[in-house]
């Protein structure tokens, strides 16, 4: 390969579009990145915005400034459509493409119904900024309805917040919520008490963090139950409507659900005519290439990559690093002149989850730790992944404050009017 006429296309700006990047810099390759989003998200912090305890600034950086010293990469805000692999182009929301040498495909992945797409309306994700900020405007006013709703049936529905899911997401949001109503909130409303709103965890399976050891998971339900959230076990949901959830044949009236149940990933496989897993993982080759095109890579949530004992690689954040940094060795040794094929090994670096301000489980497999010294490693770890050192001062100080008074500084109802805030 000629490095200087090699042209690396990335898609998706998230840990391992962005770890790829970073680790062909001085490669000689000629890069371009493709995000529908002009910024980078740390998305395992993205649950602090939805519950109030972190600022979008804190945790999202605009990627042109992240990248404004790599002469060699230009960003490109678009939206990819599809991708012509005979031709070698990523073809473009409005019609236009870029041509292509070597194709990473980082695109990530988006919630998942299991068939029921029509509770999304009612029952939002948490991947996105967009759905972070509309999770918490939809939790606060639902806080301000109550204080105006005489009917106390009305206000019980309004002041009841489902979480379905029993995932790290849901565990962390569920234990948020429990303190933001319970600890922040209280007695600033003068017609309501925001300590008798309801937190319901609702879980499918036996236990919550399932992917943890279960006596982590065991700690995980007490230390949720200790905030007063109420835990549902194998109960799978069977609807979410405007009314509420619907489990167990009976419905619970709630204006506030959040879906933390699945994820599927992005249609890189469709774009590709390549074979996909159940949610849609594209099923690559041992070096991260896709079948029949070892042009081609796929990384992070949209790669179903093998790990060990039947398990797969986790769609977690050090996963998507270390495929993007594997990737871009690949690629640095092709254009160095050897193309022998370097296998991907995951070095599972643990098992982190918070439950609310003083408490959080770890699993580093050798050495697991709960109570409040694991939320201050569990702290630790995340601010390491910061980038720059004013937002790994401003979240600090954030969670310093909370940790200390229980307040949460970004209250604010936003995007969109009154009328449509309110649940």
């Amino acid at each position: 390969m000629n490095a200087q006429q090699h042209h690396v296309v990335i898609v998706g700006a998230g840990f391992g579009g962005m770890e790829a990047v970073a680790g062909l810099r001085n490669s000689g390759a000629r890069i371009t990145l493709i995000d529908q989003r002009n910024h980078h998200l740390f998305q395992p912090l993205l649950y602090q915005v939805a519950t109030t305890s972190l600022a979008t600034s804190e945790i999202a950086w605009p990627i042109r400034h992240l990248l404004k010293r790599r002469k060699d990469v230009t960003t490109l805000l678009a939206e990819v459509v599809g991708v012509d692999t005979a031709g070698k182009r990523v073809l473009l929301d409005d019609g236009s493409s870029v041509s292509y040498d070597t194709l990473v495909l980082a695109t990530g992945a988006r919630h998942a119904y299991f068939g029921h797409d029509e509770w999304e309306p009612f029952a939002p994700g948490l991947k996105t900024i967009e759905d972070a900020t509309t999770i918490r405007r939809h939790i606060l006013a639902a806080f301000e309805k109550a204080e105006r709703e005489p009917d106390p049936q009305a206000r019980a529905a309004l002041l009841t917040f489902v979480i379905i899911g029993g995932g790290p997401t849901g565990v962390e949001l569920a234990g948020t919520i429990a303190e933001l109503a319970h600890d922040t909130l209280r007695g600033e409303f003068r017609n309501i008490d925001t300590r008798e709103a309801r937190v319901v965890l609702v879980e499918a399976g036996e236990r919550v963090l399932a992917g943890f050891k279960p006596e982590l998971s065991a700690y995980a339900k007490t230390a949720l139950e200790r905030l007063g959230v109420t835990i549902k076990f194998g109960r799978p949901v069977t609807d979410c409507s405007a009314e509420g959830v619907t489990f167990d044949g009976r419905l619970l009236p709630a204006k506030t659900i959040i879906w933390a149940a699945g994820v599927a990933a992005s249609p890189a496989a469709r774009w590709l005519g390549a074979e996909s897993d159940r949610a849609g993982r594209t099923l690559v080759e041992e070096d991260l290439s896709v079948p029949g095109h070892p042009d081609i890579f796929v990384v992070g949530d949209a790669a179903h990559v093998a790990w060990k004992d039947g398990k797969l690689v986790p769609g977690v954040a050090p996963a998507a690093k270390q495929q993007g940094r594997h990737v871009a060795a690949t690629v640095r040794t092709r254009l160095s002149g050897d193309a022998a094929p370097r296998p991907f090994r995951y070095d599972h670096s643990g098992d982190l989850a918070t439950i609310g301000k003083r408490a959080a489980a770890i699993d580093f497999g050798w050495f697991r730790m709960t109570g409040w010294p694991a939320w201050w490693l569990w702290g630790i770890a995340h601010i390491y992944y910061l980038i720059g050192f004013r937002y790994r001062l401003a979240v600090s100080l954030n969670w310093l404050w909370i940790y200390m008074t229980g307040q949460r500084s970004a209250r604010l109802i936003t995007q969109g009017s009154r009328r449509q805030a309110a649940p």
